[in-house]
């Protein structure tokens, strides 16, 4: 599953890029170029008053049972977690989400990564683009929280570029003609647009070092810093 990404154009080219205005609050915190889940993402959705560019967290919570039994109900304790991709598009944590078009959302990238096979701690990383595209968006979906709007984004089987590499999945990228679609069509309509992207359109370089964040010269290991995050299948 992808939990590691980046998005390192320029916001103004962000705006350009999706017909909207740009932010620019002088308080603002800006997204990061690299991004894990947790962290503060753009996020491009849909309203009444047409689309918009916001700043969501990476991550649906969810409590899942942990190990550790509850000395008094007997049950397992409930563990919080950040769900990052979708897969099982029926399940009911996700259709409330994807049947509502206001939820949908586009999710900005340059590049995202995946982990090769091997050793862990040692798995070499590679990073995926679309070289005749600058900025291409993830099919995400997105819902408010206590603690502020969370997004996530729906993964599909790899196609032939991404499945050496990560057999099990691949995250959706969007065709730019099928964005407008993506924010407003049905639910069925919407599934149908969670379809592996053609590979011939692709690229991929494994990273030099894995550890490397753009914009920051010594990090541990993104399989380190970040636990692997649940793809739900309900």
């Amino acid at each position: 599953m992808c939990n590691r990404y980046r998005m390192t154009a320029k916001q103004a080219d962000l705006a350009a890029r999706y017909g909207v205005d740009a932010i620019y609050p002088e308080d603002a915190n800006f997204p990061p170029p690299e991004l894990f889940p947790d962290r503060e993402a753009w996020v491009l959705r849909q309203d009444n008053d047409g689309r918009r560019l916001d700043t969501m967290s990476w991550g649906f919570p969810r409590k899942v049972p942990g190990k550790r039994i509850d000395k008094i109900t007997g049950k397992p304790v409930l563990l919080d977690t950040k769900v990052t991709n979708v897969r099982n598009y029926t399940s009911p944590f996700w259709k409330s989400a994807l049947a509502n078009p206001e939820r949908r959302c586009l999710v900005p990238f340059t590049s995202f990564s995946e982990y090769g096979p091997g050793p862990t701690g040692k798995r070499p990383l590679f990073w995926f683009g679309v070289p005749s595209r600058p900025i291409v968006s993830f099919a995400g979906v997105w819902r408010p929280t206590e603690a502020g709007a969370v997004f996530a984004f729906l993964t599909t089987e790899p196609n032939p570029l991404v499945a050496p590499v990560h057999p099990k999945a691949m995250p959706v990228l969007l065709d730019e003609e099928d964005e407008e679609r993506w924010l407003t069509c049905s639910f069925d309509d919407a599934v149908a647009l969670a379809k592996p992207f053609p590979s011939q359109l692709m690229s991929v370089k494994q990273a030099d070092d894995p550890r490397a964040e753009v914009g920051k010269a010594e990090q541990k290991t993104a399989e380190e810093q970040r636990p692997d995050q649940p793809s739900l299948d309900l």
